[in-house]
């Protein structure tokens, strides 16, 4: 089994140089054709390998899926907590980091505000995709149809009077989102909470992640945190930097 997990590593290194034969596959891991072969149909079967019209066999879809999903869990909340840190020490705000889970958000890290008043949050919560402002950052950095599709599946409760009740709102504003770089909970989700959310983009500019600011409406009106968007888009804009990603535009 160990020889033949090594044959197979050695066979995709060798694909990364470009698309080789059965034979020039054979003589770069030294075993006859027919093991080749046995090799490279179960590496095709698994997609880490692609048999091309000319039979010549090229790295398969499967392997570059599962090289972006490996950067992307080179958990960009390491790379995000030094930024994220420096953010909640300027502004004095609760701080999330959420990602898009099972159709829903998941908040992944959290940084607590310096005021008194807080809101209730927690690393592991999970919020609506189309009441939090987290939501709609990860929902407007998807494709237009995976975004019309899961829009049209989400259900639309009322958790406050200013929730969005239909797709065609989220749609709606999610475009207004994906043309202004940000977006905000103007007390949709919780009644006495307001929030604005920036998106942090992975290797191929893809939203992979949002960031956001969060305050009581006691604490600081809507207007006072969208005062605190340029600062937040910095922010987002460095750990995409660091992550590996780019800005957008």
């Amino acid at each position: 089994m160990t020889q033949t997990v090594d044959r197979a590593l050695v066979i995709l290194a060798s694909l990364a140089e470009g698309p080789a034969s059965l034979e020039q596959a054979a003589n770069r891991i030294g075993v006859h054709k027919s093991t080749a072969m046995r090799l490279l149909r179960t590496l095709e079967e698994h997609g880490f390998v692609h048999r091309q019209p000319d039979y010549r066999y090229r790295l398969g879809g499967k392997l570059f899926s599962l090289a972006q999903l490996a950067l992307e869990s080179i958990d960009v909340r390491v790379v995000a907590a030094p930024h994220l840190a420096a953010l909640n020490e300027r502004c004095g705000h609760t701080v999330h980091l959420a990602v898009y889970e099972d159709g829903e958000v998941t908040y992944v890290d959290k940084l607590e505000s310096r005021y008194p008043v807080r809101m209730y949050s927690r690393i592991g919560k999970r919020a609506p995709l189309t009441a939090s402002a987290v939501g709609k950052v990860l929902l407007a950095g998807l494709p237009d149809a995976r975004r019309r599709e899961l829009a049209a599946g989400l259900e639309y409760p009322a958790y406050t009077a200013r929730s969005l009740r239909t797709p065609e709102a989220l749609l709606a504003e999610l475009a207004t989102v994906r043309e202004q770089g940000w977006a905000a909970d103007r007390s949709e989700y919780e009644e006495t909470v307001n929030c604005v959310a920036v998106p942090i983009r992975g290797i191929d500019g893809r939203v992979i992640a949002a960031c956001s600011i969060s305050t009581p409406t006691v604490v600081a009106p809507m207007g006072t945190l969208r005062r605190l968007v340029p600062e937040l888009l910095r922010t987002a804009e460095a750990v995409s930097q660091e992550y590996g990603g780019r800005a957008e535009g």
